[in-house]
């Protein structure tokens, strides 16, 4: 049955516990941040300041680690570790040939040749109708 006007039923018991229960465990992995650093794994994309703009003139001091992060970050893969960290950088990872490269070996070696045809492209075919021919398909 339902409550008079202006009363109210009591919340439910089981809801009230379950609810608590669900804060309580949600506050336990809250991790609270107060240091913010840029994600050095992640590219930076710089925007050009503008020049009238007086706040973007001021000179501020230089912050040593942002700065390392930034560079830490342009560095390529090889240069930064010492072997793949993923499949797709194993492809390419090793550039050193297996066999050294002899200009002389020409099982190797397929140097560009140059001839006519590949200097000035091919010629196209060029028909000259004499005037009798095209006045006869009329």
């Amino acid at each position: 049955m339902a409550a008079p006007r202006g009363e109210r039923d009591p919340p439910d018991a089981l809801q009230n516990r379950f609810h608590a229960e669900r804060a309580r465990r949600e506050r336990r992995w809250q991790l609270l941040f107060t240091q913010y650093t840029v994600n050095p794994l992640r590219p930076v994309h710089m925007v050009t300041r503008k020049p009238m703009s007086w706040h973007e003139n001021i000179q501020e001091p230089i912050d040593d680690e942002f700065l390392n992060l930034l560079h830490r970050a342009a560095v390529v893969p090889r240069e930064k570790y010492s072997e793949p960290q993923t499949e797709s950088q194993e492809i390419g990872w090793h550039t050193t040939p297996l066999v050294p490269f002899d200009h002389s070996d020409t099982r190797f070696y397929f140097p560009r040749q140059k001839t006519e045809i590949t200097i000035h492209g091919y010629p196209a075919p060029r028909e000259q109708k004499s005037k009798d021919q095209g006045e006869s398909h009329r």
